[in-house]
């Protein structure tokens, strides 16, 4: 596998890059306009270039421009409270894996690259559409039939918990304060959004992150 890595910087998708870290030749990061875009990005730089592989930063300015969510620079404030909760639908930002995946396809394909990595999770299911199983699958089957050269789209993870993500990053001795993922953006993790909280259940027990609550 020659893989092309989405990659946002935050725990999931840097425990996908160490993990396939022999098998990823390049990781690309979106500035969408999100309230964290800006540090986990400069997370995203560290680790690549702990490893060697090259990074990329695409913008996709167009997203925090027109779409609708509350977790873009434009959106209102960030809701406090898990994933469960009927106000984390604020956060969802529309097709936005459906779009990174299509630019991710199109660059492996320019790169002569055969498959897009993807870090998407079960815990993600419930909110987010362009999260779950079929819509990965579908998608697969879109990029393999209109690419040259079949690239195929592959989420590892998109079974698993955040937590059996975490407990392999453990084992391949990630370090998480390296990683980002508060919806808010600052400089410090809230500790309270539903991404803080669901990071908190994750490294229960190895939690290197400094939380302002």
């Amino acid at each position: 596998m020659n893989a092309i890595l989405i990659y946002s910087g935050g725990l999931d998708s840097t425990t996908l890059l160490y993990e396939y870290k022999d098998e990823i030749r390049l990781a690309v990061t979106f500035d969408y306009g999100s309230k964290h875009n800006a540090r986990e990005i400069a997370c995203a730089r560290e680790n690549c270039a702990l490893l060697g592989i090259e990074h990329l930063v695409i913008p996709l300015e167009f997203i925090g421009r027109y779409f609708r969510s509350d977790l873009l620079l434009g959106g209102g404030d960030i809701p406090v409270g898990s994933y469960s909760d009927e106000n984390m639908h604020s956060t969802v930002v529309p097709f936005r894996n459906g779009i990174m995946l299509a630019v991710a396809a199109g660059l492996a394909e320019s790169r002569d690259l055969d498959t897009v990595l993807l870090a998407n999770h079960s815990g993600d299911h419930a909110i987010y559409p362009d999260c779950r199983p079929e819509f990965i699958e579908a998608f697969d089957r879109a990029a393999s039939a209109g690419t040259y050269n079949g690239v195929r789209i592959v989420s590892p993870y998109c079974n698993l918990t955040k937590r059996d993500i975490a407990l392999r990053g453990r084992t391949l001795g990630i370090d998480y304060a390296r990683t980002y993922s508060c919806y808010k953006g600052g400089e410090k993790h809230c500790g309270v959004c539903g991404t803080c909280t669901e990071r908190k259940e994750a490294l229960a027990g190895f939690d290197p992150t400094e939380y302002e609550e």
